[in-house]
This record gives C-alpha cells, sequence and structure tokens, in this order.
C-alpha cells in the first residue's frame, strides 16, 4: 500500500523486548446484557512498541481499551499490567481509573477532554499534579516542599509543551486552540502523569493531512526519544499502517487477526471484515 505519511526507519525505532510485557489479555469476554462486546480475546503488548487495534465499527475497541483501564471489568479472563520497567505484573481486574493511573497508565479519549477554561499550561500541570504529594492545603500554607514541587511542574509543563509544538500557546485557553492543537494538548497531559504506557483512542479523528502528519510524528517521537509504549485505536489506516509496529485486529469482539502492518493488509480475513469480500481487488490498497 502507498502511503503519505513518512514511517520512521528501522533502524531509528526503539528496541522493541518481547520478554518484557506491558500488557497481557489472556481469554478476555465481557458482556453487556446478551451482548458479547469482547469474545476470549487474548494479546500481549511489549515494552518500547506501537501496538494499534483496529477493526470496524463495533469490533470492541473501545470496550478493550476501557477494560485495560478499569472502566469496564469482564466477566471471564484476566488482564495483568507491568507499565513501568522493573515492575511485577498486577491484575487490573476490579481496579479504578485513578489505580491504573498511578500504576504507569495513561489515556485519552475519542472527544477531548480537555478543562477548556483553563489555559494549555495549566491543562498539562493538572496531569502533573496528579503524581504529585503537594495537595491544596499545603499549597495554600505554602511550604517550602509544595513551592519546590510547584515550580519543577511549571518547568515539566513547559518541556510538554515544547514536546508537542505549542509552547506559543501556553497562556491562551484550551477551548481556544484549534482542533489538532487540542489533540496534542491532550497527549502532552497524559505524558504529563510520567506513563510507561499510553493508550489513544482515535487522536486523528477530526484533524486534516497535516495535523495526521504532525500527529504521526510526535507519536513515533514520544515512542522513541521518551521510551513510552503506545497503544492505538485509529481509523485511519494510512496513519496506522506508517507508524505501527504490529496491529491485533477485532471483528465482533473477537480478535481475528495479529501481526506486522505488511502481513495485515494482506490477510484475507482482514479484508473480508472491513470490504464484505475476499475477493475485492481494492482491499489491500484500503487497509
Amino acid at each position: 500500500m502507498t502511503t503519505s505519511m513518512a514511517k520512521t526507519p528501522a533502524s531509528e525505532d526503539p528496541p522493541v523486548d518481547t520478554r518484557d510485557v506491558i500488557y497481557e489479555v489472556d481469554d478476555v469476554t465481557l458482556r453487556f446484557g446478551g451482548v458479547t462486546s469482547l469474545n476470549h480475546v487474548s494479546l500481549k503488548m511489549y515494552r518500547g512498541e506501537i501496538l494499534a487495534i483496529i477493526g470496524p465499527n463495533g469490533a470492541g475497541k473501545t470496550s478493550l481499551f476501557n477494560s485495560l483501564t478499569g472502566v469496564y471489568t469482564p466477566q471471564e479472563g484476566s488482564i495483568m499490567l507491568a507499565a513501568r520497567v522493573g515492575d511485577q505484573p498486577v491484575s487490573v481486574l476490579g481496579q479504578k481509573t485513578h489505580i491504573i493511573n498511578r500504576l504507569g497508565v495513561a489515556r485519552t479519549f475519542q472527544n477531548i477532554r480537555l478543562f477548556p477554561a483553563l489555559t494549555a499550561l495549566e491543562n498539562i500541570q493538572v496531569g502533573i499534579e496528579t503524581r504529585q504529594k503537594a495537595g491544596p492545603v499545603s499549597n495554600m500554607l505554602g511550604l517550602p516542599w509544595a513551592r519546590r514541587e510547584q515550580r519543577e511542574s511549571v518547568k515539566r509543563a513547559y518541556e510538554l509543551l515544547r514536546e508537542v509544538g505549542l509552547t506559543q500557546r501556553a497562556n491562551d485557553l484550551a477551548g481556544s486552540l484549534a482542533y489538532g492543537e487540542q489533540r496534542r494538548l491532550e497527549i502532552a497531559r497524559a505524558l504529563g502523569t510520567s506513563p510507561g504506557v499510553i493508550l489513544l483512542d482515535e487522536p486523528a479523528a477530526g484533524t486534516n493531512p497535516v495535523e495526521k502528519q504532525e500527529l504521526a510524528d510526535l507519536i513515533q517521537r514520544i515512542n522513541r526519544e521518551d521510551g513510552v509504549s503506545v497503544l492505538l485505536i485509529e481509523h485511519d489506516m494510512k496513519l496506522v499502517m506508517s507508524i505501527a509496529h504490529r496491529l491485533v485486529v477485532l471483528n465482533f469482539g473477537q480478535k481475528i487477526a495479529e501481526g506486522s502492518p505488511e502481513n495485515i493488509q494482506k490477510n484475507p480475513d482482514v479484508i473480508a471484515a472491513y470490504l464484505g469480500s475476499e475477493d475485492d481487488e481494492t482491499a489491500e490498497g484500503e487497509i
């Protein structure tokens, strides 16, 4: 498939250690009444990789993300997490979302969830301060260690603004930013929690081609330079195929394929899931 997006050369990609598992999903089933959203799904995510979850609408992608982050609790199976280097695997089933965040997982959503009345800088500080010790009382009292944390928070927020290309928008209200800028700001806020892995739920939704390329570059930079593993849901196949190391394909709640971008584009089950026919001559170019 020909794509307009530049892919980072393999020599520049971070090493993917298949012995170091971040997420291990084993035989997970999630039901809502009589509807099965995830049907015996198993997968592993390795440290250092960009792993994309793809599939048609209703395939179970967001249900999987919600299960990984504690929003949903599957009825069957297990999900183990070791987000940061050296962590021992722990079960996320039954854990609250904020606990999973503290374990090193950050997430963005399909619908942007910034604080529009706060500045870009303040939005990132919100993410950073979730990992700081100082609370409202210690900040109000002006305790020396709390002031030091506040200075560190501002410094780190500016670093993240620079990383996502929004330094000049630091003092602008988040609600006044262009849509693509808001997407990048949301990623910066997530990075403020110092995650080992970041889950991006359709980050390119609503963006134009220029913004998509900026986003692709940013995701690769986060992965390559910051050492953050990336789990991605995205419908834009050009973007996915240009940055992902591996893909997992869901359809009707089941995993139907897993592999490299090159192999997934040729997989007849994937072609059939997207286009309804394995014989469609345009299938490979569309996936």
